[in-house]
């Protein structure tokens, strides 16, 4: 893992997650380019272009934001982009090779009751790069058990597993497995592939409606650091990923960070 990207909003949270991300990298050894999008405006009735202030604005709100952190020598570097922000991110992920995105749950929401707001919510969503969500105000501390749960343990694309063994290897946490069979199970959804097995130390095996309830009846048996989850069209968590604003009510895990790995297939 050498490069990380942390969007950054306007949540009263921004400091502290900054904060961790850079606690995170510094683990692995890697860059933390700390990014703001903006969206190109024209004031109403006239023909001035106000891109550039924002640009303008957002730099030195960047500038000013990684100042006020710990770098604790991890090289950090701001980035200002315009543009639509899936589009936009994905762009920079390509351009920067980004191996994780660190967010937060709410980037803009100020509503207590919302786990995953809008602008979290797209990227999670909408793009196909792994992601790591970090509960508001949680500090820095070494993995030491984490738990991935889904409903299909054949891994068949490349580099899949790549964000969750790198942290497996770094921090030497265990693993374990909650394979789901849910009543629209595949055959061979069970099978757990050779390269997962590789870095499983246990499984258990649930019977649910969705892998989301399987981890709410199984989550405190396993107690982990982490939660690791498959990033589907119509897969984990399928009644949360409808809506981009996700509540912490239908959200179980809120107090520790969730890997959200970009597919399996």
């Amino acid at each position: 893992m050498k490069n990380i990207l942390v969007p950054v909003g306007s949540s009263k949270n921004a400091k502290c997650h900054l904060q961790y991300a850079v606690d995170f990298a510094k683990a692995f050894g890697a860059k933390v380019y700390v990014v703001q999008i903006y969206n190109v405006y024209t004031k109403a009735g006239t023909m001035i272009k106000i891109d550039h202030i924002l640009e303008r604005e957002s730099q030195a709100f960047l500038d000013e934001h990684v100042a006020s952190i710990d770098k604790k020598g991890v090289e950090v570097i701001t980035r200002v982009f315009k543009g639509k922000l899936v589009d936009t991110i994905e762009s920079a992920c390509k351009a920067l090779e980004i191996d994780l995105i660190v967010l937060e749950p709410r980037t803009n929401s100020i509503k207590e009751e919302v786990y995953l707001g809008k602008t979290s919510g797209k990227i999670v969503k909408q793009t196909e790069i792994p992601a790591l969500i970090v509960p508001e105000c949680y500090e820095y501390k070494p993995i030491v058990k984490m738990l991935m749960a889904t409903k299909s343990a054949a891994v068949k694309k490349e580099d899949a597993l790549k964000p969750l063994i790198a942290i497996k290897n770094q921090y030497k946490a265990i693993v374990n497995l909650l394979l789901v069979k849910t009543p629209n199970y595949n055959k061979g959804d069970l099978e757990v592939s050779k390269e997962l097995a590789a870095i499983i130390t246990n499984t258990t095996k649930a019977n649910a409606q969705t892998t989301f309830q399987a981890v709410l009846e199984h989550y405190q048996d396993h107690n982990p650091d982490l939660l690791c989850v498959v990033r589907r069209k119509r897969g984990f968590f399928q009644k949360l990923w409808e809506d981009n604003t996700i509540l912490k009510k239908d959200f179980h895990s809120t107090t520790i960070p969730v890997l959200v790995l970009s597919g399996l297939k």
